[in-house]
């Protein structure tokens, strides 16, 4: 039973648009800086010819994972329910365009797919049977604000019951015994303080001599101590900021790495949610992801012998691509990074 480390290739969005790293420069990256084996795609992003690409490139897929000795661990899909002019997409629907998922991801040796947050049983169960032919599982994204236990009060966002979703899926798969149902949840679920991207995105479209002032607050709580930003700039510029200005500087308590234990059976593999990832203070060479708590969660899967992947998935760029390219972050040594924190969290004895 191990942890191990893979990269979700929306990591290197920014590097693929630009024509600077496309899918088999990711992997080598992987393979030959990264020393890692677990391997993420956007569906879209990376399958040509999507949902039906050639066998040429099913081919040069297997036979790029064989020369890399890489492990393809959850094919993303999404479900677009504006697909169609004249309707929305409806349950029935849904449930074939996962089973064209599934089946690629068969194609392609992935493990299971990573399908839209709160995803509604009845579609589940409408792919099910497939799932099982194929031997690959459907795992939906457990994604802020979504928590792990029911909270009915939760409501509205990214599906119909963000409250209870988690529940109501654990209850499926205990009523049919499936083994090919369950999740991926995303490390920012368990935010312990706001992104330092999205602080400095904010302060950058602020009237100047305000961001100045929060600035002197923000720099003294940097980098370990951001969760008390928030209070902190309520407590001094109280009305003298817009609503989206205030949440950048707050983080909301979604779940705690415990809250995992119960559901551990269903976890598939994790979302490694990093945006900026800083040297730890007085630790040369070593990083951390100050708004997440990585090393909670990888102590409690290692107290809890959970076997699978954690994909890094960076998002840090695009909160920067409102300047010019030398300030923009590069995501390849961001991963390197986290990936230095996996490792040695993962290595880390208890």
């Amino acid at each position: 039973m191990a942890i191990k480390r893979g990269v979700s290739f929306y990591s290197y969005q920014q590097a693929q648009f630009f024509g600077e790293m496309n899918w088999k420069d990711m992997c080598k990256e992987l393979h030959d800086n990264l020393h890692c084996d677990g391997v993420e795609i956007i569906n879209e992003a990376t399958v040509p010819g999507y949902p039906f690409p050639s066998k040429e490139f099913i081919g040069d897929w297997n036979n790029t994972m064989a020369r890399y000795n890489l492990q393809p661990v959850a094919f993303d899909g999404f479900l677009d329910t504006m697909r169609f002019r004249d309707h929305v997409l409806n349950h029935r629907e849904a449930s074939e365009l996962l089973k064209l998922d599934l089946q690629l991801a068969h194609d392609m040796g992935f493990k299971h797919i990573r399908t839209m947050t709160g995803l509604p049983t009845d579609v589940i169960e409408g792919a099910l049977d497939t799932a099982e032919k194929l031997d690959v599982g459907i795992a939906w994204e457990i994604h802020l604000p979504i928590p792990i236990r029911p909270d009915p009060t939760i409501k509205g966002l990214f599906c119909e019951r963000p409250g209870t979703a988690v529940e109501e899926t654990v209850e499926f798969i205990k009523k049919t015994g499936t083994k090919k149902v369950g999740f991926v949840p995303d490390m920012g679920i368990f935010n312990r303080g706001p992104y330092i991207d999205s602080i400095e995105r904010e302060l950058r479209h602020m009237d100047p001599d305000l961001a100045k002032e929060i600035r002197v607050v923000y720099e003294s709580l940097y980098p370990m101590n951001l969760n008390k930003l928030g209070d902190e700039i309520e407590k001094n510029f109280k009305g003298k900021l817009t609503p989206a200005q205030e949440r950048a500087f707050k983080w909301n308590k979604c779940a705690d790495p415990s809250d995992l234990i119960p559901i551990l059976p269903y976890v598939f593999s994790f979302h490694g949610k990093c945006h900026d990832m800083i040297e730890i203070p007085g630790q040369p060479g070593h990083y951390t992801e100050p708004a997440e708590r990585f090393e909670d969660v990888i102590s409690l899967l290692k107290q809890n012998n959970w076997d699978g992947y954690i994909c890094t998935e960076f998002e840090g760029q695009r909160a920067w691509q409102d300047c010019t390219r030398d300030k923009w972050i590069d995501e390849v040594d961001q991963v390197r990074k986290n990936h230095e924190m996996l490792k040695r969290c993962i290595e880390a004895e208890l």
